[in-house]
């Protein structure tokens, strides 16, 4: 995607994931300056597996973002040039309304809507500073849409990821801070493809398309487009 290019500071929080390693990969690829969150080391092995000689152009950053005292250290460990926040990190459950018991209930808050609270909170001082900010979120459809049976926990805490997207985006926009989410449909990951052996991928979405969307609403050009909740799907 035209535009990209850019020797900004960026932190992709759960950079280590499928699509995460897809998003550092192009983030490298456009110039910029990587630092990562990760929580699972197996995870670190396969990103320095997937980016070869560039894996020495990260930076890795142990931290649980759900965890306001461990994003305020993360984002000391960054710095004062922070301009983009990638919040990549989330969880999924599947379960009915019987089965799904309060501490999964919590889990799902936590990981997909505290973490993206959190980094938000925590990096956007440092965007103020110099005077540039991009931030991507991640909502889900049923979150955007009414809503899915057996996803409530799921549903609800991506309802607020793109709540959050709104908000923010109004509340930042004088500051030069741009906020959007992308909606991504079915990604194509090992961790989908073994859960679902038997599923018509050929609408499934490739990791490196979607950091090309990414990219985008992370770049200089992107200035212009704030508080969107971008559908990416194949129909």
């Amino acid at each position: 995607m035209p535009g990209t290019r850019t020797s900004r500071v960026a932190l992709i929080t759960g950079g280590t994931g499928a699509l995460g390693r897809a998003v550092v990969k192009r983030f490298l690829d456009d110039g910029a300056q990587v630092h990562i969150s990760w929580v699972v080391a197996r995870e670190v092995d396969e990103l320095k597996a997937f980016l070869g000689a560039d894996a020495g152009r990260v930076r890795l950053h142990e931290a649980d973002v759900s965890d306001a005292s461990a994003v305020q250290r993360l984002m000391a460990e960054v710095g004062g040039r922070l301009g983009i926040l990638a919040n990549l990190v989330g969880g999924f459950a599947y379960a009915s309304l019987d089965d799904t018991d309060p501490a999964t209930w919590q889990k799902m808050l936590a990981m997909n809507a505290t973490s993206a609270f959190l980094c938000c909170k925590y990096a956007v001082p440092l965007m103020r500073g110099g005077g540039f900010g991009r931030i991507v979120n991640v909502g889900a459809a049923p979150a955007l849409g009414r809503g899915a049976a057996n996803m409530s926990a799921y549903s609800a805490s991506k309802s607020a990821v793109l709540n959050l997207t709104y908000s923010l985006s109004h509340e930042l926009a004088r500051g030069g801070i741009t906020v959007n989410a992308i909606v991504p449909s079915t990604i194509d990951t090992p961790a989908n493809r073994a859960s679902m052996p038997q599923a018509d991928r050929s609408t499934w979405l490739a990791p490196a398309d979607i950091a090309g969307v990414v990219a985008f609403l992370a770049s200089d050009a992107a200035g212009i487009v704030t508080g969107t909740a971008v559908n990416l799907s194949k129909g």
